[in-house]
């Protein structure tokens, strides 16, 4: 088990989902956790399911649309533990629908809320990165790479702008020692739950395209890969981008 003991991680939209589940698992390889969301009740409760079990950590509201929420977090992050020594770019707000009914409006949010804040969160805690000498993990989707990506235009645009921050940041930080990737995760979650219960055969037939035959566990698929991702067994990975889909034939 990767030992992430005295290192200070931020994760945003760790509230419920993926997010959580990487929170929780980064937490118990040791890190210090600042879980951050921007429904506070939910991040508060994933910071006493934290503590349920030993683990250390401070809960934050911040809508990663809103700069000053961003600022906060990296500020309160470091006059809290004096440290950042990961950064997790969860949080996104997701535009689905064909492109001749995205509105501006929600091109903007998802664009906010995916890139721009992702830009704006490694730049901020660049400096304590590259003290630490720390690692970024940002979120990319499977519908970017599938060759159907009808419905989901605008929502892989923005996802894709992210990859390519990931590979430059990768690039140009590279001689600072910080690392960044990106994973693309397939995981249960509140939305996926939703979804299969709503559509269940649909959702069955969506399971046999995947070659292990289940849809990931948000803390043992994705949490526990993205400890290994930022720790000292893949300190030669950066620029990458991770699979963490079981497989799923779609994507390939």
């Amino acid at each position: 088990m990767t030992n992430l003991k005295d290192k200070v991680a931020i994760i945003t939209g760790a509230g419920q989902g993926v997010g959580k589940g990487i929170a929780i698992a980064l937490a118990k390889a040791g890190a210090t956790i600042v879980v951050s969301g921007r429904t506070l009740t939910k991040v508060q409760q994933t910071i006493k399911e934290i503590e349920s079990f030993g683990g250390k950590g401070i809960a934050l509201e911040c809508e990663v649309t809103n700069q000053d929420h961003i600022e906060n977090c990296v500020k309160k992050t470091v006059s809290t533990f004096s440290s950042i020594d990961i950064l997790i770019n969860n949080a996104q707000i997701v535009p689905l629908g064909e492109l001749i009914d995205i509105t501006d409006e929600a091109f903007n949010q998802a664009w906010l809320s995916g890139p721009l804040a992702t830009h704006r969160f490694m730049k901020l805690c660049y400096p304590y990165l590259k003290k630490s000498q720390g690692s970024v993990v940002n979120l990319g989707t499977g519908a970017a790479i599938r060759p159907d990506p009808k419905g989901f235009g605008a929502y892989t645009a923005v996802k894709e702008a992210i990859r390519s921050l990931t590979r430059a940041a990768a690039v140009e930080w590279g001689k600072d020692g910080i690392r960044v990737n990106t994973i693309i995760p397939l995981a249960n979650s509140p939305g996926m739950d939703m979804w299969e219960d709503m559509f269940p055969e649909e959702a069955e037939a969506f399971k046999e395209t995947i070659p292990l035959g289940r849809i990931g566990d948000c803390e043992e698929d994705i949490g526990e890969a993205v400890v290994a991702l930022v720790g000292p067994q893949c300190k030669y990975i950066t620029g990458a981008t991770l699979t963490l889909d079981g497989g799923h034939a779609f994507v390939r």
